[in-house]
């Protein structure tokens, strides 16, 4: 499973509007972006309460990367 997929996985389980989840990945020469959109109604349920829910995405997330080999990853979660 690529990085892309597990940040989708995560976002899905915890998105109303599962197909409105996208996740994008960006190469660039700081490292690697891994942009998450999600629907502006699921925004509150990704951020979850001072922002605990987002954290624990973005936590996982870089366990994923570093067992992937990536070492610079920053993971933006945004809405559209």
């Amino acid at each position: 499973m690529s990085i892309e997929e597990f940040a989708e996985f995560l976002v899905t389980n915890i998105a109303h509007e599962t197909d409105l989840v996208k996740v994008k990945k960006f190469e660039t020469e700081e490292g690697v972006i891994l942009e998450i959109l999600v629907s502006e109604s699921d925004m509150s349920r990704v951020i979850g309460k001072q922002g605990r829910v987002a954290n624990s995405i973005k936590s996982l997330i870089q366990v994923k990367a570093y067992d992937e080999g990536i070492r610079n990853l920053k993971v933006n979660i945004d809405s559209f």
